[in-house]
């Protein structure tokens, strides 16, 4: 039961979401889909960090029971957080209800993380809170009233298509990781030269 409930926070799932919310906000300011690009891939660059570092070279701070931080939920905070909270505004004004649905959904991704061994509390707490600062920094920008350049109903609908496409795949960064992390490790650690 906890990995289906922890797919909702998969690479495989929550990208495709991502896409859709910067396809629906390229269609009335490309800056704000440019924006929530970068906001994303930065949070994804520090947790992918935090794996490297893992992976390839052993850092983890044993002290604090932490080894990573948790991309499933990073990403299923941030990325539900934004798509509940823009499909919210395409009905009714306000964000609140699709925020705080959206980082329930990031919460339960992490209990579920912690349930089926993955992760630690603290590495699941720091992966929300990121998730969490991505969505209401991007969030704190859009005002969906004046961004509704596409259907409610259209929007609704491609989000249940992408969702019912891409659950249950998964998506292979972490085999990735786990694969180069220890060369680029050695790389990094290595004489000026002999690299690779």
């Amino acid at each position: 039961m906890w990995s289906e409930i922890s797919n909702i926070g998969d690479a495989a799932l929550t990208l495709p979401i991502a896409l859709t919310c910067a396809a629906w906000l390229a269609l009335t300011d490309w800056r704000l889909a440019a924006r929530w690009g970068v906001l994303l891939a930065a949070a994804m660059g520090i947790v992918g960090a935090t794996k490297i570092l893992y992976a390839g070279c052993g850092i983890e701070l044993p002290q604090f029971d932490f080894r990573v931080i948790s991309g499933h939920t990073m990403l299923s905070t941030s990325v539900w957080t934004v798509a509940l909270s823009m499909l919210w505004q395409a009905f009714r004004p306000g964000k609140a209800p699709g925020i705080a649905a959206g980082l329930a959904v990031g919460a339960i991704t992490a209990v579920a993380r912690v349930f089926d061994h993955s992760h630690t509390v603290p590495e699941v707490v720091v992966g929300w809170m990121l998730g969490a600062l991505v969505a209401l920094v991007f969030l704190r920008g859009y005002d969906g009233a004046r961004q509704r350049a596409f259907s409610p109903r259209v929007a609704a609908v491609c989000l249940l298509l992408v969702s019912g496409i891409a659950y249950g795949h998964r998506a292979p960064f972490q085999q990735m990781i786990d694969t180069h992390s220890p060369q680029l490790c050695a790389f990094v650690r290595a004489p000026s030269g002999d690299g690779f």
